[in-house]
């Protein structure tokens, strides 16, 4: 029998009418629904039960929901109430059957709908063509209406700006029609439309983004944001969804622990607007999960249950304020967490760290162990950094069998083929980097691993190498003097040495090589080898250059261990050892966020950087570890890498030139700024949670905080490091709550590259000058073509933006040195990548790297490559004091499509490519070969992209 408060209920139809609630009609629906799913199980079930069961989902949901005080619902809310109270009673095969029963009424008004609309329009606007037909299911089609697309473009609020020719985009559609095309193939076509024209004008990327919005809430709410109930959808298929990804294990089940109404009504919808439309395309093919390739995600529904995941560290009674604040922070692009932890957050494997560190030990049971370790990390989309450094050379005796070593580089190449067969988690490739010392015998075939030519059983094409160069070789090169290389089980001190106790080590060793002391070993010219090393890295882009002196002198854990090695991307700096695998959980604020009113907010920066410290710290408590070295390191150490990006972003948004002193002072400030708050708030933390394991005897502990930590490389080194110390905050603070109260993480910062993240928000990545500002994409879509659309609106303001201009641009490959028409105050603000001195680059990574822990992730940019300007800028990188630096970048010779480009109008080829002879290859000058090897400058060499979207170390 109804009762008195389900008559109050009041139902919204569709079509407007508003009529009292007839629980008799959903009984009916839910009835069919079980005796549909009782015929396709075969399994009997009595009228009693099934009538039990309608009553109490009535009862249990619909009631509560409208507090029976009268409300009115609409039609969808009561069947999205009906849904959660069959999964709440477990019955998720009749919950299949009655959604598939709403699924085919919605396709029958569908029909109805399309026909009444075909009956309404005038005939010029119909343009049916008898040709082509829409599949809106298998076998109903539907004309193919022009006149439906232009309605559906005008209700959307991107495609009415004076910039969108929306009759040209539909024409562009049509023309790519084909029959029997299905809605999703005609709503793609609309986005590689809007997509097409990006070079046009920024509005176009909005309106492309609009579009795949659609697309997306197609898939995940049933409507598109046109629809009069797509907020309300929003709002209610949070927890629908949510539900759905559990029971297909997707999601954690811990998450229905939080209070999924607070945290529904919490998240904001309009904030997916922000997004453009690399940003949602990157989010839909990669970031949103999905089961059997349908999206159960839209962005907000994303970050919310990424800051649910990260917030189950914390007590429960705090969970649900603590996701909002997390949410808070992720969805207003302040503050990104890097990639395993957008993929993995909330899921049933919680792997949420970016970076292992692992050393191989110089044993054959190890290094089979490393491969399955490395296996198992990738799975779980780790990046990997390996240390060789202590595996003997070739032709060094094995004691066990009276036999000789083949050395690393078999061990390397096994690395290799397995980086490529175990990716991570299907999502993207396998990634990890082999690091060596130079006075390993086999450091010059080590060289030569990702070259083109010679053996290609000791060519290693997919892994990257680093080089971890000591002070003392660097000092050898300068003062072009000898250097000896030697097998590591003959000198097997000299991996975990560094400073002046590695000096005088090596020396000994030396010493005792020359008396005949040692079976193997051999003496080289230092500035030979060092030549040999850049000229590597010309011609492949590895190995990196990385310094051992100063990534240890200056580590905060020097009393329990050595940094032998950085990460895949080489900002990570841990201590490793045979029973650790350093481990590092990453995060970017976004720098370009914190700029209001044309100065850095540093109140809204604190906030920022305190939660981001917070969220980090969680991701070790939560995380899933693949092995028991990654955990035990983790959890005794707790490092955590906060970064930056969007830092080209803030200075042009502060009117700043990167090649200026104010652009080197502002990297500076607010560096300190970051480094202040993060430092603190893991104190804070600390106090709440208590200090790290191995704090006692830190660097923290003995009062030495990074800034301090410059004076002990200066005190090593016979040549002055030349790092900038001025600062301009008060560190008492600081100090005193260490002092107080310890550290809650051993590491607090480190600037990682965020290519794909900082393509998320929409901002330049990481620390890195623009690269062009107009250039060739490429995504799972296609290629299409980007443009920097603060250029374009600074342009649009002194009326110089026109499709000539764009020419212009293109002809110039997205650079604006060489264009007359351009005025030199936007050039100078505008400064590319490759017109950029590099001391600026070294000088900005300087200014920062006194205040990070940890490492940068600092790409150098050559575009007219010899020998002399590139050993002048590794040689200030280390000057400078830098820990480490990462690709060396070359401009491949054309980047931009030019087909429809007057080059007869633009003149000249620009003057940094004058050099290039090809559209994939790059040439040294002969007279400027002073790294190269005698026959190189007679040969074609290419060095990395920046724009290889297959890169994995780049993303």
């Amino acid at each position: 029998m109804q009762s008195a408060a389900v008559s109050t209920i009041r139902v919204t139809k569709r079509d407007g009418r508003i009529v009292p609630f007839d629980p008799q009609r959903i009984a009916n629906a839910l009835r069919k629904a079980f005796e549909a799913e009782a015929q396709h199980s075969g399994e009997s079930i009595t009228e009693d039960h099934v009538a039990s069961e309608i009553e109490h989902i009535i009862a249990g949901v619909i009631q509560p929901t409208s507090a029976h005080a009268g409300q009115t619902l609409s039609v969808e809310e009561i069947q999205d109430c009906v849904e959660i109270g069959l999964m709440e009673r477990s019955h998720f095969r009749v919950s299949r059957r009655y959604i598939l029963y709403r699924t085919e009424h919605a396709r029958q008004r569908a029909v109805r709908m399309t026909n009444n609309e075909l009956d309404d329009l005038p005939a010029s606007h119909t343009d049916n063509d008898s040709r082509l037909n829409v599949e809106i299911e298998p076998g109903i089609r539907i004309p193919f209406q022009r006149g439906r697309l232009l309605r559906f473009l005008r209700a959307i609020p991107e495609a009415n700006t004076d910039e969108i020719d929306v009759e040209d985009l539909v024409d562009e559609v049509v023309r790519g029609a084909f029959d029997a095309m299905t809605p999703r193939d005609v709503a793609k076509l609309l986005v590689l439309s809007a997509r097409s024209r990006i070079e046009r004008d920024p509005a176009y990327d909005r309106l492309a983004a609009a579009l795949q919005r659609a697309v997306l809430y197609r898939e995940t709410l049933g409507v598109t944001q046109v629809d009069p109930d797509f907020e309300s959808l929003y709002f209610s298929r949070f927890e629908l969804n949510l539900i759905e990804g559990i029971r297909a294990k997707r999601i954690s089940e811990e998450l229905k622990s939080f209070d999924l109404d607070r945290l529904s009504n919490a998240m904001v919808p309009q904030r997916d607007q922000a997004f453009r439309y690399l940003g949602v395309q990157t989010l839909y093919d990669r970031y949103l999960l999905h089961l059997d390739g349908r999206r159960i995600e839209t962005p907000q529904m994303f970050w919310m249950r990424v800051a649910m995941g990260l917030a189950l560290a914390e007590e429960p009674n705090q969970r649900d304020e603590r996701a909002i604040e997390f949410y808070q922070l992720l969805s207003t692009f302040r503050f990104t967490s890097a990639t395993p932890t957008l993929f993995n957050s909330g899921t049933c494997h919680p792997q949420l760290s970016s970076c292992y560190l692992t050393t191989v030990q110089d044993d054959l049971a190890h290094i089979f162990k490393s491969f399955s370790d490395n296996a198992m990390l990738s799975k779980w989309a780790g990046g990997l950094g390996n240390d060789w450094t202590n595996v003997r050379a070739t032709g060094a005796l094995i004691q066990g069998t009276n036999g000789t070593s083949q050395g690393v580089i078999p061990f390397l190449k096994v690395v290799n083929d397995a980086a490529v067969a175990v990716n991570q988690g299907g999502k993207r490739k396998g990634a990890v980097c082999a690091y060596m010392e130079p006075w390993h015998l086999d450091f010059e075939e080590f060289l030569d691993l990702r070259k083109n030519t010679g053996d290609d059983r000791r060519r290693t094409h997919d892994m990257h190498t680093a080089a971890w160069i000591p002070d003392l070789f660097m000092q050898r090169v300068r003062d072009n003097q000898s250097w000896t290389l030697f097998s590591p089980d003959e000198v097997p001190d000299l991996h975990d040495l560094y400073g002046e106790e590695f000096n005088r080590r090596y020396e000994l060793y030396e010493q005792k090589a020359r008396e005949g002391k040692l079976r193997q070993h051999r003496t080289v010219s230092a500035l030979e080898l060092w030549r040999k090393l850049l000229t590597r890295t010309f011609e492949t882009g590895h190995p990196w250059v990385t310094f051992k002196d100063p990534s240890n002198l200056r580590s905060p854990q020097d009393h329990v261990g050595v940094v032998h090695s950085s990460n895949l991307c080489t900002e990570i700096l841990l201590n490793t050892s045979e029973s650790e695998t350093a481990v590092c959980n990453l995060g970017s604020v976004n720098l370009a966020a914190h700029v209001i009113d044309g100065r850095l907010d540093v109140q809204k920066l604190r906030q920022t950087v305190t939660t981001g410290i917070r969220m980090l710290d969680n991701v070790i408590d939560i995380n899933f570890y693949p092995t028991k070295e990654a955990e035990t390191a983790n959890r005794r150490h707790r490092p955590v890498g906060l970064g930056l990006m969007g830092f080209q972003d803030a200075l042009q948004m502060l009117g700043l030139s990167y090649a200026s002193e104010e652009a080197m002072q502002f990297a500076d400030e607010s560096m300190e700024q970051i480094s202040f708050f993060a430092i603190h708030a893991s104190s804070q933390l600390a106090r709440e949670r208590g200090q790290y394991e191995t704090f006692e005897g830190s660097k923290w502990d003995r009062g030495l905080l990074p800034i301090d930590t410059v004076s002990l490389v200066r005190k090593h080194r016979s040549v002055a490091c030349s790092m900038d110390t001025q600062q301009t905050m008060d560190w008492t603070e600081v100090r005193q709550s260490i002092a107080e109260h310890g550290m809650r993480n051993s590491n607090c910062l480190a600037i990682a590259p965020t290519a794909t993240i900082s393509t998320i928000v929409g901002v330049s990545q990481s620390i890195e000058p623009t690269y062009k500002y107009l250039y060739a994409k490429s995504n799972l879509s296609g290629d299409f073509i980007q443009v920097n659309p603060v250029l374009v609106s600074s342009l649009k303001e002194r009326g110089l933006w026109n499709a000539d201009l764009l020419d212009e641009l293109k002809y110039h490959d997205g650079t604006l040195a060489e264009m007359p028409s351009i005025p030199a105050d936007i050039k100078e603000l505008f400064v590319s990548a490759f017109e950029l001195d590099a001391k600026w680059l070294l000088e900005a990574a300087s200014r920062r790297q006194k205040w990070i822990d940890q490492g940068q992730s600092l790409n150098l940019y050559v575009a007219k490559p010899s020998g002399k300007t590139i050993d002048a800028m590794y040689q200030m990188a280390w000057e400078k004091g830098l820990k480490t630096t990462y690709y060396l970048r070359s401009l491949a010779a054309t980047q931009v499509e030019k087909s429809t480009v007057d080059v007869n109008r633009h003149g000249i080829q620009p003057r940094w490519m004058k050099s290039q002879s090809s559209s994939k290859d790059i040439r040294i000058d002969r007279e400027n070969a002073a790294v190269a090897s005698p026959n190189l400058a007679e040969n074609t060499v290419t060095a990395c992209l920046l724009s290889d979207p297959d890169c994995e170390a780049c993303q």
